[in-house]
């Protein structure tokens, strides 16, 4: 199986995600590495960053994903609105590497109507910005692995197929590889069918094909409260969907993803993360 995690809170200091995540019993995390509701946060101190560090060390858990503001629009046609995500995507950036995380995940963007093709073309342009501007503040990178994550096809946004992914890292200059992070729920809005085994293998086949297999360093496993093809981006609980209860069988039990974070973002807090937990401990073959 993967490396079962979920999404905790930094409530009360960065480093009680660490104890919520031990708690959960979980492999892997994914934490905000600030308030993801406001463009500016106070810098990390270094008594944060210590405590962090030497937390991650103890519970010797990963790896550990940071995810980026939800304002955050690389895609933006207007100026103001990208120079403030480049800036704000510099310091995701800035954070993750100081706390030593091993992926960012990041939502591409919403070209907000000036199309596909320029929406993409502003994404690859403001990773490259984000890239440089952090390496000038920090000297160079400690980590992390920037990772696109795969979007329902809601609005304009970019994202809903492996192919408008691929035309993102193709449009980049970066000083090191991107990586892909794949939503079970915003897959299955996008029309990606991975319900019965032949779809499962076929999509997975696909992704090799367009994006190779090497690069799908993490999951977010969530079921989906609309249906295949909605481009609706709705999480519920695994197997109380219309994703059901096969598609995470098949991911769990497959060998090529065993030391993949498998990240749950399934809404109800701890008490949800502990039922999707146990139903997806459940489907590890070998057990009842």
């Amino acid at each position: 199986m993967g490396r079962l995690g979920a999404h905790v809170s930094i409530a009360g200091g960065l480093h009680h995600s660490i104890g919520r995540a031990l708690d959960l019993d979980l492999e892997s995390f994914q934490i905000f590495t600030k308030n993801q509701r406001q463009w500016e946060a106070p810098p990390i101190s270094e008594e944060e960053r210590v405590l962090f560090l030497e937390g991650v060390k103890r519970a010797d858990i990963g790896p550990v994903i940071s995810h980026d503001s939800y304002l955050i629009n690389l895609a933006s046609p207007k100026e103001g609105g990208f120079k403030r995500s480049v800036s704000a995507f510099t310091d995701e950036i800035v954070r993750a590497s100081l706390l030593e995380i091993d992926f960012l995940v990041m939502h591409p963007g919403s070209h907000t109507g000036s199309g596909v093709k320029e929406g993409i073309r502003r994404i690859s342009k403001g990773l490259d910005l984000s890239f440089s501007k952090a390496l000038k503040e920090l000297g160079e990178i400690n980590r992390p692995l920037i990772l696109l994550e795969t979007m329902a096809g809601q609005g304009t946004g970019i994202g809903r197929s492996f192919e408008e992914l691929l035309e993102v890292i193709e449009g980049t200059a970066i000083g090191g590889p991107l990586g892909i992070c794949y939503d079970t729920c915003h897959a299955h809005a996008a029309g990606y069918d991975i319900t019965s085994e032949e779809g499962y293998g076929s999509v997975m086949d696909r992704f090799d094909e367009t994006l190779g297999l090497d690069n799908l360093k993490a999951f977010h496993l969530n079921d989906s409260i609309k249906g295949l093809g909605s481009n609706v981006d709705r999480h519920t609980g695994i197997g109380e969907g219309m994703l059901g209860i096969e598609p995470f069988s098949f991911l769990v039990n497959d060998s090529r993803f065993e030391e993949v974070p498998m990240i749950l973002e399934t809404p109800g807090g701890e008490e949800g993360y502990r039922r999707d937990l146990s139903v997806l401990r459940e489907l590890i073959k070998g057990k009842a």
